[in-house]
């Protein structure tokens, strides 16, 4: 059997998530163009999952694919970044490049993590757009100066963590549906991508997280930002 399954159908998926993102992020967008391109990419996934056999599934080498933050402290994305890799059925560590740089490593079957990056550089176009956007608001303005710093922050914290809710009840739903063809894909490639992470021999660690000032104003205006991301409002079954 070819040692990667089901070719035709991975390069169409890479190519339809190129276009997407030439579409949303290269160019920019609207918040719609942005919401419509994510619900596609998450259908295209779920439809090339069930193309694949058990088998071909089973014999899929699992990839790592690197998300760059261009960073050296943390960033909002920290606090999504796991649901993100739920989301795309892969696993996800933090580490750092030569640089001394923060970046995310995605490890799974190649299409999940090729869908993971796009999600996550999505995510953080649209943090980095609604934060501009709040910088520009009333609300903002009546920070001063020297609090300012905390209200980014706390902004885009309540931001990423509502898209984190939103992607795991997201999670559920398109479970739910896949599980509806009778076949437990979720346990498959968890089981496929566990075995191959656990070759790798990585000493991965909890990092525990610190506890942050944040201003629950800027937070609940995040939040609300971070809502109206229906990452998929419509989920669908394959027809």
């Amino acid at each position: 059997m070819d040692e990667h399954p089901n070719l035709a159908a991975l390069d169409k998926l890479k190519t339809r998530i190129q276009a997407l993102r030439a579409k949303t992020i290269d160019n920019g967008c609207t918040e719609d163009e942005a919401l419509s391109a994510a619900a596609k990419v998450a259908e295209l996934l779920d439809r090339y999952d069930l193309s694949l056999t058990d088998v071909e599934i089973r014999e899929a080498p699992c990839e790592r694919r690197e998300y760059e933050t261009h960073r050296k402290k943390r960033i909002p994305l920290d606090d999504c970044i796991g649901a993100v890799a739920n989301f795309c059925d892969c696993r996800v560590w933090r580490e750092k490049n030569q640089a001394g740089e923060t970046r995310y490593v995605f490890f799974g079957l190649r299409s999940d993590i090729e869908v993971a990056h796009y999600l996550t550089e999505l995510i953080d176009s649209a943090v980095r757009f609604e934060l501009g956007r709040y910088k520009m608001s009333a609300a903002y303005r009546r920070f001063r100066h020297q609090d300012r710093h905390m209200a980014n922050s706390s902004f885009t914290l309540g931001m990423v963590a509502s898209i984190a809710d939103k992607l795991k009840a997201l999670k559920t739903e398109r479970d739910a549906v896949t599980n509806g063809t009778g076949r437990d894909l979720v346990v498959l490639k968890a089981s496929v991508v566990d075995a191959e992470l656990d070759q790798l021999d990585l000493k991965l660690r909890r990092v525990r997280r610190t506890t942050r000032m944040v201003s629950p104003t800027a937070y609940e205006a995040g939040g609300a930002a971070g809502a109206s991301l229906a990452i998929n409002p419509a989920i669908r079954g394959p027809s």
